[in-house]
């Protein structure tokens, strides 16, 4: 039996829901399919937001012969029954899901064909391909990142999904706790519609339905219709602003929730953006909580989440690297950047090598001679900070 969500699988670019970066009019992907033109391709982002729609939809659209592969599943040999058919078509696409996961005899075979042509790759990953894929790969394709769905892009998925399901009766608020309900995936949404409509008998989809199916409707279901991202926008900020109460509160919602993942994310960037060098040893006490919460699950896991925000509410804060970064990112979005020193090149004799001298250091240029007085970093006044500033500026002799 074909589950709903295959069946609204997209046709066309107009069907793709939410994306419109990518798919509306005007802009990249959909220009490329109307000038009949497709370039080899990784989409990434979240699972359930499109990557699959839009790969199957460009290919139905210019009427090329494509086959679907995944970089883990198919072995070497179905590769080469599809290079092989590529070589009867003339041209073939390939759309391959999980293509951080492509080993190199894999890689080996597809890349000669990738560069004259015979095969067009269109990978999908829900990694950063900046990070996961491999260079030879990555520097053949274009990279797209497909942004997160939202609540009425789910929502109107799900007004799409109720015309399959004959004599449907959909209430707007079940409708609206599952499109809470799945975190922006919009296969999550569809696959729950649709066992909430056949668990009943009546055919009528109602907020209680969808309870007895997920337990996690009761909480979303609360009155105060806060979503998702906004709670984890109100734990940062209330970590943020040191209050450890409402921090507590608001891990509290998210971890009825469920959605761990979300937590170590978030938790993982507050300890480097908010607190940062007012006590760095907060990373690695996050990494460690997190590294707890995985081993023992739910309800356990809430122990070291619960202590872990706590003292990161109570603990000082400095953005101050961060922000010296972000200056220097300008600069270099900006053009402002300039050769090395000579001296600072690779194997350079000219080069003095600090730990020859007292306290590790000694006077020379680092910067780029156009921007060599530039200060991005900023010491904020914090005692930890503080210290270690000060102990820079001793090591230089009083120079700062």
């Amino acid at each position: 039996m074909e589950i709903l969500a295959d069946k609204l699988r997209p046709k066309c670019l107009d069907d793709i829901i939410g994306q419109k970066h990518l798919v509306g009019e005007g802009k990249v992907i959909r220009n490329l399919v109307l000038n009949n033109h497709i370039v080899s391709m990784i989409l990434y982002g979240k699972p359930g937001i499109g990557k699959t729609s839009i790969a199957t939809a460009i290919c139905e659209t210019i009427d090329k012969p494509f086959r679907m592969l995944n970089a883990t599943i198919n072995n070497k040999q179905d590769f080469d029954i599809v290079i092989e058919e590529a070589k009867m078509h003339g041209e073939m696409v390939i759309i391959m899901d999980e293509i951080h996961r492509l080993n190199k005899d894999k890689q080996d075979l597809l890349l000669p064909y990738i560069e004259n042509g015979l095969i067009i790759l269109i990978g999908m990953t829900t990694s950063n391909p900046f990070h996961k894929i491999n260079p030879a790969i990555r520097s053949r394709c274009q990279i797209f990142e497909l942004k997160e769905l939202t609540i009425d892009d789910i929502k109107e998925g799900l007004d799409k999904a109720s015309k399959y399901l004959k004599g449907i009766i959909l209430d707007d608020d079940a409708k609206s706790v599952i499109a809470k309900l799945s975190s922006g995936d919009l296969r999550s949404a569809i696959n729950l519609l649709e066992v909430a409509f056949y668990s009943t008998m009546d055919k009528h989809v109602t907020l209680e339905s969808v309870k007895n199916i997920n337990a996690k409707a009761t909480f979303f279901s609360d009155s105060s219709e806060d979503g998702h991202y906004d709670v984890l926008s109100g734990l940062q900020k209330s970590i943020r602003g040191s209050d450890v109460d409402a921090s507590l509160h608001y891990l509290a919602r998210l971890i009825e929730e469920g959605d761990l993942d979300s937590i170590y994310r978030r938790l993982s960037v507050i300890a480097y953006e908010d607190i940062g060098l007012a006590n760095p040893a907060m990373g690695p006490k996050v990494m460690a909580a997190i590294h707890a919460s995985e081993l023992v699950g739910l309800p356990e896991a809430r122990i070291p989440l619960g202590t872990l925000v706590a003292e990161m509410a109570l603990s000082p804060k400095s953005n101050s690297a961060h922000i010296a970064l972000d200056a220097a990112l300008e600069d270099i979005e900006s053009g402002t950047t300039g050769n090395l020193p000579s001296h600072i090149k690779t194997n350079s004799p000219a080069y003095k090598y600090p730990h020859d001298y007292p306290n590790s250091w000694v006077e020379q240029q680092y910067l780029p001679d156009n921007i060599k007085n530039k200060k991005y970093y900023k010491p904020r006044n914090n005692k930890y900070e503080a210290n270690l500033y000060k102990l820079h500026v001793e090591m230089k002799g009083g120079k700062k």
